[in-house]
């Protein structure tokens, strides 16, 4: 990969594995120092858990300094950083050592999640647990508010800045319970209020991206098949044969951050698929997974994309249109 980041500091909230980890090996293959973040150490790994209830994913073995490690290795730093998103004043603290360090910030990625053991799919949502809904929103809605609140600032000392929300779906419809479509379509609308109020700074952006079918480890766990083998899951998931690795929608984060242009897909949310195209790569393995056309082709129905038409509605509102300068700076 050419180095088209050279010299760029990026934060990748939620580094430890999945999306979050390809995003930050990408950019530091593009040449970026990556600080990468998350709640899964070597230390704790080792004691078999983390801090707080003890899900699934935190007897995963990856670990944010195995990350840093590989970004590292693909040409860029990598530094890792055990932070909490959901204690501002370790985010805070965050900011405070990039700033310390870097003296700017040029690139967020939202990718805080930790709700996959939370979301109880198939259950009405007067059946669903509140405790578990409630960590869920905190995990992935208020985090990447926390992180953005504290970022931001330093972003906007150097007068630039991406911020990148990582969502599932590029569309506007229901994601099959009440608390994973909350998170996952309130992301979207963050990147969008975020994009809206930086109209007067031109050297500031925000917008959202999702992957389509990811083959993340826990994934390729979930069907007892590795990378190598992963086309065996189709036997248990005959939709699995259209999945993508997690560095295809990380090569469209690091050509957006790449992109001199970006401003001008401020707000909205962008698919690896639809990236790809525009961008002209490939996944690692060389294939163009495409998630909309597999649907349109199994399920024979339309792919809703959230496209112009669909965000009209979500410009020129009343404060818009009557009090266009409501945010001050």
């Amino acid at each position: 990969m050419k180095k088209t980041l050279e010299g760029r500091i990026c934060l990748v909230a939620g580094a430890t594995r999945g999306a979050g980890r390809a995003i930050a090996c990408t950019l530091g293959e593009a040449g970026a120092t990556v600080y990468c973040t998350g709640r899964s150490t070597r230390a704790q790994t080792e004691r078999g858990k983390g801090p707080g209830p003890l899900l699934e994913l935190d007897r995963r073995p990856e670990t944010i300094e195995e990350t840093a490690e590989l970004v590292t290795a693909r040409g860029g730093k990598g530094i890792a950083v055990r932070a909490d998103h959901t204690v501002e004043s370790e985010v805070e603290a965050l900011c405070a050592r990039i700033r310390a360090e870097q003296g700017r910030l040029d690139v967020l990625v939202n990718d805080i999640w930790g709700g996959d053991e939370l979301t109880e799919f198939g259950s009405p949502f007067w059946k669903l647990s509140l405790e578990k809904g409630r960590v869920l929103l905190e995990r992935a809605i208020w985090t990447h508010i926390v992180t953005s609140r504290h970022a931001v600032p330093l972003m906007l000392e150097g007068q630039r800045g991406l911020i990148i929300e990582v969502t599932d779906g590029d569309h506007f419809g229901y994601r099959g319970n009440l608390f994973y479509d909350l998170a996952k379509m309130s992301v979207i609308r963050l990147a969008f209020a975020m994009a809206n109020e930086f109209r007067k700074k031109p050297g500031m952006t925000a917008l959202a991206v999702t992957p389509g079918f990811l083959r993340s480890e826990a994934m390729l766990a979930h069907f007892g098949v590795t990378e190598a083998t992963w086309r065996d899951g189709a036997a248990k998931d005959p939709h699995f044969i259209a999945s993508e690795t997690p560095y295809y929608v990380a090569r469209g984060v690091a050509a957006l951050a790449a992109d001199p242009e970006v401003r001008r897909k401020a707000g909205r949310v962008f698919s690896s698929w639809d990236l790809a195209k525009e961008y002209g790569f490939t996944d690692v393995d060389g294939r163009k997974p495409d998630w909309a056309a597999y649907f349109r082709e199994a399920f024979g129905h339309v792919y809703n994309v959230a496209d112009e038409r669909a965000y009209a509605s979500w410009f020129d509102g009343p404060i818009d249109l009557a009090f266009p300068d409501f945010i001050k700076d």
